[in-house]
């Protein structure tokens, strides 16, 4: 990996957080050292990462390694999904235009919210009875 040049940019959506490098390669995808498909599980997830570089028309130039931790498993396909569109920005400034119209450089920044002293959940009151 040292002596071919790689892209790295960082993805969040939620509570999970991606790591990806970008190299030239053929299009070979790896999350947390296992091939995408088995990772991930849903054809749905495997289509959310692929869609920057769709978009871009940059598919099979790339091979992606990234290293993703927290949330579940929608989530750290969107945060796949911003690591590979900020890593496409910095290999190719140019795409930024395309990937910001989209949205895919902006970070989803739906988190689930605290618990409330005094309640069940965050929102969600204890049973009330008048009597």
């Amino acid at each position: 990996m040292a002596d071919k040049v790689t892209y790295y940019a960082t993805g969040h959506r939620k509570n999970a957080t991606a790591r990806v490098w970008l190299s030239p390669g053929t299009g070979e995808i790896t999350i947390n050292r296992r091939q995408a498909g088995d990772y991930l599980g849903r054809k749905t997830l495997e289509m959310i990462i692929q869609e920057p570089f769709e978009v871009t028309d940059t598919v099979g130039k790339f091979d992606v390694m990234a290293i993703v931790m927290g949330g579940g498993v929608s989530g750290q396909a969107g945060a796949i999904r911003h690591g590979i569109s900020k890593a496409l920005t910095v290999a190719d400034p140019e795409l930024r235009t395309v990937l910001r119209r989209l949205g895919y450089l902006t970070r989803d920044p739906r988190v689930k919210e605290r618990k409330k002293y005094g309640r069940k959940r965050a929102r969600r009151a204890f049973q009330f009875s008048k009597r």
